[in-house]
């Protein structure tokens, strides 16, 4: 059993409250403007606030004040994460997207242990059963979260527990830190060696598309089926977003649906992105391996060459910023959220290409850094699999303690070694999973 008392959250805050009529705001007052883009859904904090004048804001958004949660309520900012807590807002209040959820804690509890409770992958997957709405459209209702069970413990256990949260968190962000310095160097490299393809510098031949892509593969616009009824996945659009290749973002095929051997993605494959928003369509990644049941999408396509390429060069080239910029601009559609381009603009890109040697040299280069590239990425994933337990047993009472973490700084790591020196253990309550299972018997009035 649990020690602590367990609570609704409509019980120990305030969701969604209203602005005061009593207000003393001026129309003209500077007031925060937080669009649900300024929220970073990796750190969960306020990375692009604005400035507007109160009269501008005043209806038709939400509004909040510094010490609240701020949890995104639609697919799929919720899914990802977006929540964060509101603070140094100008004039301390803050407007922003209709599509947050304002949860204001009342004094039982801190704005902090709320924060990390919603931000935990079990909450949002009960908030993603109970969605409500069409496809494309659903959001979290009120209802669920003013039902949803947290536990309550004393204000100085959820400072205590808090404080190691942050400190945990803070591991993960120098990991990701240290992930992004490492993965800016193949970019830097690209430009040092060949120059910024926007000026072309060094005098490459211009070749267009066509003359290096024979043509684009692509597969079926399918639906997503049921996760036991088919051993084959389809991927999302998401898989290659970030410019490498993500196999678990896919879903599951029709059941009984077989698909054509092309369709089948295939190690050594580079895919390209024809859709998605202005600034995210384009991207492309390489697959270094594959569980051979993952299927093309109509929305990534595969490059099928003309002639004979080192793809790290043509990926390095393809995410080049300005590359990126200019498939931007070719790509149409009257959707701000998904832009596509077609086959037919593509082939007439025009962009500098070097010599098949030194894109070779340059692959060369590219192998030797991934050792380095990938010990980053595993300890990337070790420390935000570290912090997801942490954050999992925190919510629980039970005096039982375990060890939370010997994840090290990524600052002490030798380079190429991947082998940080031994850190201090940490230690926080086991988790029964007392709190969670309450939640779990109340996620089940709505389902997707």
């Amino acid at each position: 059993m649990s020690r602590w008392e367990v609570k609704t959250i409509g019980e120990i805050c305030e969701i969604n409250p209203r602005l005061s009529r009593d207000h003393s705001i001026g129309n003209d007052q500077q007031v925060s403007f937080v669009p649900m883009a300024a929220i970073d859904e990796v750190s969960g904090t306020i990375q692009d606030r604005q400035e507007r004048p109160f009269s501008q804001v005043r209806k038709g958004y939400t509004h909040f004040k510094n010490g609240d949660v701020l949890f995104a309520k639609i697919t799929p900012c919720m899914e990802n994460g977006k929540a964060a807590i509101a603070s140094n807002l100008t004039g301390g209040l803050g407007f922003g997207s209709t599509e947050f959820h304002v949860l204001r804690a009342k004094n039982e509890v801190l704005p902090e242990w709320l924060f990390y409770f919603v931000r935990q992958s079990t909450f949002r997957a009960d908030a993603k059963r109970n969605f409500t709405g069409t496809a494309g459209q659903q959001r979290v209702p009120t209802t669920f979260l003013s039902s949803a069970t947290i536990p309550v413990p004393p204000l100085a256990e959820q400072r205590q527990i808090v404080d190691l949260l942050s400190r945990a968190e803070g591991i993960v962000r120098l990991r990701r830190e240290a992930q992004a310095k490492a993965q800016a160097i193949i970019p830097a490299l690209f430009v040092e060696m060949f120059g910024d393809p926007s000026t072309n510098p060094k005098g490459w031949a211009i070749r267009t598309i066509r003359d290096l892509v024979a043509r684009f593969e692509g597969g079926k616009n399918l639906q997503a089926g049921s996760e036991d009824g088919t051993p084959y996945r389809i991927l999302k659009v998401s898989a290659v977003t970030s410019g490498h290749y993500l196999e678990s973002e896919s879903k599951p095929a029709p059941a009984g649906y077989e698909p054509p051997s092309n369709h089948l993605i295939q190690p050594g494959d580079m895919l390209f992105s024809r859709a998605n928003t202005q600034e995210l369509v384009g991207a492309t990644a390489i697959v270094a391996k594959t569980n051979g049941k993952t299927l093309l999408p109509d929305k990534l396509w595969r490059f099928i060459w003309n002639e004979e390429v080192d793809q790290a060069y043509m990926h390095a080239l393809f995410q080049n910023r300005y590359v990126r910029g200019e498939l931007g601009t070719l790509s149409t559609g009257t959707s701000a959220s998904m832009r596509n381009i077609s086959q037919e603009k593509l082939f007439r890109l025009r962009l500098p290409v070097a010599p098949l040697p030194m894109q070779r040299t340059f692959g060369r280069y590219v192998e030797n850094l991934r050792s380095v590239l990938d010990q980053q990425a595993l300890a990337l994933q070790k420390a935000e699999q570290i912090f997801e337990s942490i954050l999992a047993q925190s919510f629980a009472g039970e005096s039982k303690p375990v060890n939370a973490s010997e994840e090290r700084s990524p600052e002490r790591t030798e380079v190429g070694t991947g082998q940080p020196p031994r850190g201090r253990n940490s230690h926080l309550h086991r988790s029964a999973g007392h709190a969670r299972d309450q939640r779990a018997n109340q996620a089940n009035t709505a389902h997707e």
